[in-house]
């Protein structure tokens, strides 16, 4: 009977602190918008943090509140973005995709060594110790701590150098976070030309400790007939807003510190139905690539075009085609 009356009771108890709680729940619940949970199921669900804020989760109630913009999640790409948008019903503009790039071009064959290093594989704890292996105190370690920070199998040591697969990058920014050198930096995708070093010396300090180091003779930058590249602090820096990827700096740079590949510029050819003679082409042209006169057919020379695609944006009869 003992038994039986202490079931009832702890059963009688247990109605009663449920219904409590049923009531409390009810009273005093946190409304959650539910635009939150659809965004979260758009999103990745990577939480690698690329977009400034914890976790996907935390994104997505930063999107409703209004603190981060829709195309706020770096790996979800547009996409992504015209989803999370149609949930918020907004508009997404689709921005340009940028990627990281590792400014050394060191690597084990042109870059020199102070000492072997046998420690621990991390680039932290070697640059501890009189700032690397490396004679160059400004160049990759190589020892993979941008790797282990990349979820995304994005970035690889090759021959002793940090190297990214553009292909895979979305630009999270962990490689950044990781690197102790201040290499990494973030370019947009479409600009295949950038200065591969980082070294803050000159010269022949630069030469005795790598011959593929920028060593501030600033030839780039008197070349650049856009005013793209300047020598800042001993190095050349590139400005993306103003490069138009014509790679005069890339064929002009005597240590090959600028990376580019001459062989994939896209010269230009002039459709001479559509030509009308206004010579805005021509006038446009810095590397003298275009001849004709006003009111006659113009031609490029394949020899001088250099594949800026400048004529192309300005002529307005879209007489001119990229090769």
């Amino acid at each position: 009977m003992t038994i039986i009356n202490s079931i009832l009771v702890l059963g009688v108890m247990g109605l009663i602190f449920g219904a409590i709680l049923a009531y409390a729940s009810k009273k005093f619940a946190v409304k959650v918008d539910e635009r939150i949970d659809s965004i979260l199921e758009v999103l990745p669900g990577a939480n690698c943090g690329g977009c400034g804020f914890p976790g996907c989760a935390g994104l997505a109630s930063a999107i409703v509140e209004g603190k981060a913009p829709v195309n706020g999640c770096p790996v979800g790409g547009s996409e992504c973005a015209a989803k999370v948008a149609k949930i918020m019903g907004v508009s997404s503009e689709e921005g340009e995709k940028k990627v990281a790039f590792v400014k050394c071009n060191g690597n084990c064959n042109v870059s020199k060594d102070k000492y072997i290093y046998e420690g621990i594989k991390d680039c932290k704890a070697a640059s501890a110790l009189n700032g690397g292996a490396k004679n160059c105190k400004y160049g990759c370690l190589g020892l993979g701590s941008c790797v282990n920070a990349c979820k995304f199998d994005a970035i690889k040591v090759i021959d002793g150098v940090a190297v990214v697969d553009e292909t895979k990058c979305v630009m999270c920014g962990k490689c950044i976070e990781a690197c102790p050198k201040g290499l990494i930096i973030e370019k947009p995708i479409k600009n295949k030309v950038a200065v591969s070093c980082n070294s803050k010396e000159f010269g022949k300090a630069v030469k005795d400790k790598c011959s593929v180091g920028c060593i501030g003779c600033g030839i780039c930058e008197k070349s650049c007939p856009f005013g793209a590249i300047h020598v800042e602090d001993k190095v050349a820096k590139i400005d993306f807003d103003k490069c138009v990827q014509c790679m005069v700096c890339v064929a002009k740079c005597p240590t090959k510190a600028i990376k580019g590949n001459l062989e994939d510029r896209k010269k230009v050819e002039i459709e001479e139905e559509k030509c009308i003679g206004c010579s805005i082409c021509k006038k446009q042209c810095k590397f003298d690539a275009i001849s004709g006169q006003i009111k006659e057919k113009h031609k490029v020379d394949p020899d001088k075009c250099v594949g800026c695609h400048e004529c192309v944006q300005k002529c307005p009869k879209k007489a001119i085609k990229i090769l």
